[in-house]
């Protein structure tokens, strides 16, 4: 097929494009893709931030706590550090690094986020402050995890795959993962873009 050229649809692109729809399914499959990984020579440092620390602790004070809600919420979101860990759904990350990433926001002051697919209760345990995830698909939905939360994040689209939504592999719907999300164990799940 000859195809035009185009700024916003390169070749490459239309390719994927047509690819995907020969095979229909996505062509990414258990950490691989077609495209070319950034490496390590091809990361570049400004050293204009290393010459001097914005803020020197011994003479000024930085207060970073953040408060977020406090203008309609009953019981706003406070944290002592105005970074939280994005969300990552349980099966792209295993259990033991949730419940880390959970207890080291409660060591720095910070929120977890749950990530798509449902909490832990390991991860609840561990984070003193967790938001929940809510997808526009109903996978992982529990809302007796949605009261324990000190705050919801809603999801509106995938903005690592835009127009594509989320896939969760079918091998990677193990026991534990297909009853948290209330799926068929061992199929491709699709969540909607």
């Amino acid at each position: 097929m000859v195809m035009g050229s185009s700024q916003l649809w390169p070749p490459w692109v239309m390719e994927d494009i047509h690819a995907k729809s020969e095979l229909g399914r996505y062509r990414i499959r258990g950490f691989s893709t077609f495209q070319k990984v950034t490496h390590f020579d091809d990361l570049t440092f400004l050293s204009t931030g290393l010459t001097r620390f914005p803020l020197e602790g011994y003479k000024e004070r930085c207060n970073t706590r953040t408060v977020i809600g406090a203008r309609y919420a009953e019981n706003p979101l406070v944290l002592d550090t105005p970074i939280y860990i994005s969300g990552m759904s349980y099966g792209a990350l295993s259990a033991n690094a949730k419940t880390a990433l959970g207890k080291g926001a409660a060591m720095v002051g910070s929120a977890s986020c749950t990530g798509d697919g449902g909490q832990l209760p390991s991860e609840r345990e561990a984070a003193d402050k967790l938001i929940y995830q809510v997808l526009p698909s109903r996978y992982g939905f529990n809302p007796h995890h949605l009261a324990q939360a000190q705050a919801i994040e809603i999801v509106v689209g995938q903005g690592a795959k835009p127009g594509t939504g989320g896939l969760l592999m079918g091998v990677k719907v193990l026991d534990d993962i297909a009853d948290m999300r209330d799926l068929p164990q061992g199929i491709d799940q699709r969540s909607p873009a």
